[in-house]
């Protein structure tokens, strides 16, 4: 897990600085970039502890959420 944990560190850091961009200044190749290292990112601290927690905190939020609405 520490070398996947390594490389989505990277990665995120890469996320952050292509994302400062503005969205005009982007292509359309540059999105499709940018979407794709996100999906890799998420695949890659998904069995992580950390990915545990955020999915498991997305989930109640989207939980209250839903009841909210109702």
């Amino acid at each position: 897990m520490l070398v996947s944990m390594n490389v989505a560190v990277l990665l995120a850091v890469i996320v952050a600085i292509r994302l400062r961009r503005r969205t005009h200044a982007r292509s359309r190749n540059d999105e499709k970039l940018t979407v794709a290292i996100v999906l890799v990112l998420g695949l890659l601290l998904a069995p992580t502890e950390i990915g545990q927690q955020i999915v498991h905190i997305v989930g109640q939020l989207a939980d209250s959420l839903a009841h909210a609405r109702i």
